[in-house]
């Protein structure tokens, strides 16, 4: 009987150590589990960071063509009002010219007539 207990006292000291090991095991993968936890968690919040930012960098972009586009905008209308007024500017020096021309050709008209009228009464 003696023997009997001696060997029980044996294996409860082995299937102890073996508890002992399983339950190391069982931390060391408990722990593996918080580190990947705690990894998902820091991926989550970086991947959150990231769309974050790229959104406000989109924004930036989005705003910065938009303020191009308006610079150009007022860029071409005051090119159109600048040929514009040069336009009228042509068309006032044209009909100055016009009117020079006709007083030029009345008066030269007028001395045609005159030489003419001479010439018939001479």
């Amino acid at each position: 009987m003696l023997i009997d207990y001696e060997k029980l006292y044996k294996e409860n000291i082995e299937y102890k150590d073996k508890i002992e090991v399983l339950n190391q095991g069982i931390q060391h993968y408990k722990s593996i589990e918080d580190t990947l936890q705690n990894a998902l968690v820091v991926a989550q919040g970086t991947a959150e960071s990231v769309k974050n930012s790229a959104k406000l960098e989109a924004d930036n972009i989005i705003k910065e063509a938009e303020l191009n586009a308006l610079k150009s905008v007022d860029d071409i209308n005051k090119q159109v009002l600048e040929k514009k007024m040069l336009l009228d500017d042509t068309k006032k020096q044209f009909e100055v010219y016009k009117a020079k021309m006709e007083s030029l050709l009345i008066s030269q008209l007028e001395i045609l007539k005159e030489v003419n009228k001479n010439d018939n009464q001479g």
